[in-house]
């Protein structure tokens, strides 16, 4: 299972590269911060994220209930 990491991270790098030569710089941004969304979303539903924990030290201000 060593090679998927690298095969995907070409795959991304393929689409944010397609992105920028068609669509712009727009094009790219958004590519790039959907493809951070999702990769979130994976490693959350697959246990590996826990999103409390996440919210919690973007607002270190406010105590858990």
């Amino acid at each position: 299972m060593r090679l998927v990491w690298p095969v995907v991270g070409l795959a991304f790098g393929t689409a944010l590269g397609f992105a920028g030569a068609f669509g712009g710089v727009g094009a790219f941004f958004l590519v790039l911060f959907l493809g951070a969304l999702g990769f979130l979303a994976g490693r959350a539903i697959e246990g590996d994220l826990d999103l409390s924990e996440l919210m919690s030290s973007l607002n270190p201000g406010r105590r858990p209930r």
